[in-house]
């Protein structure tokens, strides 16, 4: 009873505070005659709007969002965003692929001109008002105006090939003013913040084409050759239409709501799938409440832009979960974004949490009540070997702190209040969203579910179709619970601290057990502690205020092990720790567990992995092997791996074994410290071998925008060299030596101005060096590639009497072993002709190709045609005891992959004519990137 007293009230309180305040939302009225033409991809509007002024000032001026014209150029922040996720097909668009708005005309309602012009953001238009507007006032205004759709290829929005169309943010809509203009431009993060309106739509569009959207469909009336549609939207932010030739939206009437969908199961049948959906919105309106529209739409294409990542993306031919559970798991996601982003009018740029936060812990608790027995790999957990693996064990829901450890053991985590155009990609779709997801459940464990419950509920229905913000949501939470929750929103929401407690010591007494808690992060959020007995829980605490470390006095209940967050809802940084056996001291000691492949972190075992490799150089032939690790799925401070192969050619063993301690500091400047050990041993040639080991010490620094790709680094090595070497080659230099590196990095990896530079020092018994190189390129808006290198090196000292230490113009001699040569001692042959950009940077074999003195260099190349460019290099050589030499050579380069996979084809240097010269196919270079960790970084790097 009392409680509900406390949610009465609270409603009551807020009703006085929206009607008391003048916080009532009016609506705009927005009248549209929209043609859709199927030969030009164009839209033909003319919009009839009335704009209400609901704040306290008068304005002389309104922005409207045309968030269609963000397709119009390569200068958009949208363009931006693109180059951000290393995508260029925007940026490479013809004219008549791009999209675009153009007016034609803007009046008031006396048909008067009004003076309108684009920010520099390109779609936003400020209109300059004839005369003030008054705050209660309105005034209706007439626009006219083409929209030139894009192609779907940049975002799913647009023109398809198959003549569908999918309208999303289409029209001009009013930004919101509340105080100050909330001025947002379409960055690809599905977040128009737009003020409500009372819209009606006649579309006119190809009669071919079904029609789906989130309005009232009042009437369609078909023609010759069209269609017309008559739509109707009550407080709606904005208008989403659906045309497409294939999939015919089909209308579902439940008891709850009406839903519009093309969501379809093959394999899954008709009838189960209405029984499906009946399920899904009978959990939405017990959980939320009533929708306060006539219809939901609920798309495929919604939820391809922000589907169930993971295994669900897989060929669904292969995908381990039952039909049932992924239909219903892929409804209820889009549903729900669907239901809230239509209702809850937070900022969508700048609140996204608090949606992210009920949509996820719904799933979480949908899960839990009709699958609760769902593993993460489905069908597959029980076949041998994967159900050997702890990642077999999983539940469904443990993705949830999973995926979101994944960068927050990488120090990319970032708090769930960031503002969603500054979230790298990997937290704006995944990581942040779990994370508020995460932390509801997280508090529900804490204060209890019903309580979380009802808050959400009461949130929902209190604040639907009315201004809110995330205060709203934290007094509906303290409204439902009598303890303290801040903490989940001072530092949960508000901060990236992470989160980590452990075990310290427990000491049995007869009747209690007195429990060491060590809070190692400093966090002062609540934990939660569980006594199991044969692997059953018999006992469970929450604890708070515990900052650093306190004692805790809990009764014995004969536990033989006391577990930390073993619910796995609180999303600690490290649980590995987190355990504690009573059965005596060597039962606490973890015991090794040895497996096959990379897994998921086990805190019961030490875990040591183990799977096959194989390498390649011409005198070691093919060097199978086997790797062994402690390296999991989620990143961690140590690593190790040790990697012993055996070099087919030569018989014997070769390899490589690495450790690494890595200390983060913080998010941003100096963030990062690096420890390493390195070896390696290969054959160099025949019967001669080197080995290197290299200890190294790193410090990295990065911007605060995470979401640049700019990096710093200072790394310190001492290379140490040891080669056995065959009596019947002749090697002028000791076998063995020592080199001290330093080197300075500086890169921005953005594939419209990319930049790198470096300054490198060398010390050795022998010589002293310093030397520095310089990349770039520039991406034209004519899509033009201009490429540029320069480097340049000198020796300080050099007492060395052979060429092994010396610049190299094409193909360095790689005394440090750093780069993959295929056969690094070759002077003939097709891995002769490997090549690899540095020092000099040639590409044609020419004589001298050494400089024991000095040398510089200009590398330069630009393209013709798409991926096939011109290139050209200019030097100067110098040796001790001759005047400088110039040197010169050109060619084609096919840029298929950059940096990746290139070929030379020299046509002119020092040599002449050279593609008029005998064995021509010699001299074709190739570049060539073979390391599987490399490659994976190509496709992984837009989302980190």
């Amino acid at each position: 009873m009392r409680l509900r007293h406390v949610r009465t009230s609270y409603v009551c309180l807020c009703l006085i505070a929206l009607f008391g305040t003048g916080r009532l939302f009016s609506q705009h009225i927005n009248r549209l005659k929209a043609e859709v033409d199927p030969e030009t991809k164009e839209i033909d509007i003319q919009q009839e709007f009335t704009y209400k002024n609901d704040s306290r000032d008068t304005l002389t001026v309104l922005y409207f969002n045309d968030w269609a014209h963000s397709y119009s150029s390569k200068k958009t922040d949208l363009a931006r965003r693109f180059a951000e996720d290393f995508k260029k097909s925007l940026h490479l668009a013809k004219e008549d692929e791009r999209g675009y708005t153009q007016i034609f005309g803007m009046s008031d309602f006396e048909f008067r001109n009004l003076t309108w012009k684009r920010t520099p953001k390109r779609d936003l238009v400020q209109i300059q008002l004839n005369q003030p507007l008054p705050p209660g006032s309105s005034i209706k205004m007439y626009f006219t105006y083409t929209v030139t759709l894009p192609p779907n290829k940049y975002t799913p929005y647009g023109y398809d090939p198959r003549g569908g169309y999918y309208l999303k943010d289409w029209y001009l809509t009013p930004a919101v003013y509340n105080g100050s203009w909330q001025l947002y431009s379409n960055k690809n993060l599905e977040d128009l913040y737009t003020g409500l309106t009372n819209t009606t739509i006649d579309l006119t569009f190809p009669e071919n084409l079904f029609l789906g959207t989130n309005f009232k469909e009042v009437n369609i009336t078909s023609y010759p050759s069209k269609k017309v549609a008559s739509l109707k939207g009550v407080d709606r932010k904005s208008g989403d239409i659906i045309l497409n030739s294939s999939r015919k939206f089909i209308k579902h009437v439940t008891p709850f709501i009406i839903v519009v969908t093309d969501i379809r199961s093959p394999k899954y049948d008709e009838v189960s799938q209405g029984i499906s959906i009946n399920r899904i919105t009978q959990f939405i309106h017990e959980n939320l409440g009533e929708f306060p529209y006539e219809q939901l739409l609920v798309s495929e294409t919604d939820f391809n832009k922000n589907p169930l990542y993971g295994l669900n993306q897989l060929p669904s031919f292969i995908r381990p979960y039952e039909e049932q559970f992924q239909f219903e798991m892929k409804f209820l996601k889009t549903a729900l974004l669907s239901y809230l982003r239509e209702t809850l009018f937070l900022n969508p740029r700048k609140e996204q949490w608090v949606t992210d936060a009920i949509v996820n812990y719904l799933m979480i608790r949908f899960v839990e009540t009709y699958y609760p027995d769902q593993k993460l790999l489905g069908k597959l957990y029980s076949l041998w070997p994967v159900s050997t693996f702890t990642l077999a064990q999983l539940s469904f829901n443990d993705q949830y702190p999973f995926l979101y450890m994944l960068t927050a053991r990488k120090n990319l985590d970032q708090r769930l209040t960031t503002s969603n155009d500054s979230l790298i990609k990997f937290n704006q779709k995944i990581a942040n969203t779990y994370k508020a997801g995460l932390g509801l459940a997280y508090l529900a464990a804490y204060t209890g579910t019903e309580e979380v419950n009802n808050s959400i509920k009461d949130f929902y229905n209190t604040f639907k179709l009315q201004p809110v913000t995330p205060e709203d949501f934290r007094n509906s939470i303290k409204a439902n619970t009598s303890k303290d929750v801040s903490w989940f929103f001072e530092t949960y929401v508000e901060t990236d601290k992470r989160i980590d407690f452990k075990i310290k010591n427990v000491i049995k007494e007869e009747d209690t057990l007195e429990v060491v808690l060590k809070n190692k992060s400093g966090t002062n959020v609540p934990i939660s502690l569980f006594g199991l007995r044969n692997d059953s829980v018999v006992s469970n605490y929450w604890f708070s205020d515990i900052t650093g470390i306190d004692t805790v006095l809990i009764p014995n209940k004969q536990e033989d092990r006391l577990v930390l967050n073993y619910d796995q809802k609180i999303p600690e940084f490290n649980q590995r720790d987190n355990w504690k056996s009573l059965s005596g001291f060597f039962s606490s000691n973890k015991k090794l567990k040895l497996q096959f492949l990379k897994d998921a972190e086990n805190p019961y075992y030490n875990q040591l992995f183990y799977m096959p490799v194989a390498g390649f150089n011409v005198y070691d032939g093919i060097s199978p092997g086997i790797r062994f690790s402690n390296k999991t799925l989620l990143e961690r401070p140590f690593i190790f791996s040790v990697a012993p192969s055996l070099a087919l050619k030569e018989r014997s063993l070769v390899g490589v074994a690495g450790f690494n301690y890595r200390k983060y500091l913080r998010k941003s400047g100096l963030y990062v410290l690096n420890y390493s050990l390195s070896m390696s041993s290969f054959h160099f040639q025949t019967n001669s071998r080197y080995s290197t080991i290299t200890p190294s010490f790193g410090l990295g620094w990065r911007p605060d925008d995470l979401i640049s790709n700019e990096r710093k680094s200072l790394v310190f090595r001492y290379v140490n060299v040891l080669r056995d070497i065959d009596p019947s080659l002749n090697i002028e230099t000791d076998p063995d030596y020592n080199v001290f590196n330093v080197r300075y990095n500086h890169y921005n990896n953005d594939i419209i101005d990319f930049f790198s530079w470096f300054v490198d020092g060398q010390y050795s018994a022998d010589f002293s060096k310093v030397s520095f190189n310089f990349d770039y390129r520039k991406l034209f808006d004519n899509n033009t590639q201009l490429n540029l290198r320069f480097f340049a090196g000198k020796f300080l000292r050099n007492e060395t009497n052979s060429d092994f230490f010396s610049f190299a113009l094409d193909r360095p001699t790689d005394y440090l072993f750093d780069y993959n040569y295929l056969g690094r001692s070759e002077e003939s042959g097709i891995t002769s002709q490997q090549i690899i950009i540095a020092e000099g940077g040639f590409k044609s074999q020419l004589e001298n190709p050494f400089a024991n003195d000095w040398l510089v260099t200009t590398n330069a190349s630009f393209n013709i045609w798409r991926w096939i460019e011109l290139y050209g290099d200019v030097g100067f050589v110098r040796n001790r005891g001759t005047d400088p030499r110039f040197v010169y050579d050109s060619g084609i380069r096919l840029n298929l992959v950059t940096d990746y996979f290139e070929l030379y084809f020299p046509l002119y240097s020092n040599n002449g004519w050279e593609i008029a010269q005998p064995a021509y196919d010699q001299k074709i270079r190739f570049l060539v990137t073979l390391s599987p960790r490399t490659l994976i970084g190509l496709f992984t790097r837009k989302w980190f």
